[in-house]
């Protein structure tokens, strides 16, 4: 087990019968950008049983956070969502992903795009003061089907505004937009239509996406990550790696599964 850290569950936090997020331990050696993934795990019948996931908590905590669906017959989450405080968990030491800043190139607008549990890399991001220095608007839209699935909404809308620290470049940089599809909701339908339709951008008082100004971070299921490549590069972006940055990122470790 050495190519993976012991940690300790610290707390564990069920938003619904499908949503769980918990907290470990960190290891101070741990070094992490903002946007980035490790692998965390179990260890089942001798051997280390690892998935990729996104780091919710900013790279400045003593902490890690982590945000993951309930598959019941997943072979990991179907044990992760068990966990309980004083738990061991496996995490890998080699952060890594593409939804970093260093692959965009500058911009005024930020946009995280995210569907269910694709918001967790962009806890991490509204959390970093370094995106606020960059950008002029930090626009996180969030798509869900039932309002119980909108993890954080609560400390997005109340607690984030009044952080001691960058709370004042919240209010005045950080638009929160979430969206659901399958009930009544102050937003409704899924991002690509309010997107296509223009909705979106008339509900937060911007202009429609423009390559020149506008960068754009998403994250979400296979389908969505698809739809939304198709609707940017018609519109003249491109996709930003760690040799050439662009106008988008994506997460290409959860594209290939």
């Amino acid at each position: 087990m050495a190519a993976f850290a012991e940690e300790k569950v610290l707390s564990v936090h069920h938003w619904n019968d499908t949503l769980f997020s918990f907290t470990t331990t960190r290891d101070p050696s741990l070094r992490f950008k903002t946007g980035q993934f490790v692998m965390i795990g179990l260890e089942v019948d001798g051997k280390p049983l690892m998935r990729a996931y996104s780091v919710v908590s900013p790279n400045y905590a003593d902490h890690l956070e982590f945000y993951s669906i309930k598959v019941q017959n997943g072979p990991l989450t179907s044990r992760l969502q068990h966990l309980k405080v004083g738990d061991t968990l496996l995490l890998g030491r080699k952060p890594t992903g593409s939804l970093i800043m260093d692959n965009l190139t500058p911009g005024k607008n930020l946009y995280l795009l995210s569907t269910g549990t694709g918001l967790a890399p962009f806890m991490s991001v509204v959390r970093d003061p370094e995106f606020y220095d960059a950008f002029d608007k930090i626009i996180l839209t969030h798509g869900v089907r039932w309002k119980s699935e909108l993890g954080y909404y609560d400390y997005i809308r109340n607690d984030l505004p009044n952080d001691e620290y960058f709370g004042e470049q919240v209010k005045e940089k950080l638009i929160y937009y979430p969206t659901v599809t399958r009930e009544a909701f102050d937003n409704e339908g899924r991002l690509t239509d309010l997107i296509t339709s223009g909705k979106l951008f008339t509900d937060i008082g911007l202009p429609p996406f423009d390559p020149a100004v506008d960068r754009v971070m998403i994250c979400g299921s296979p389908s969505m990550l698809k739809d939304l490549v198709i609707l940017l590069e018609e519109r003249g972006f491109t996709e930003g790696t760690s040799n050439k940055p662009g106008n988008y990122v994506i997460e290409r470790a959860f594209v290939e599964k």
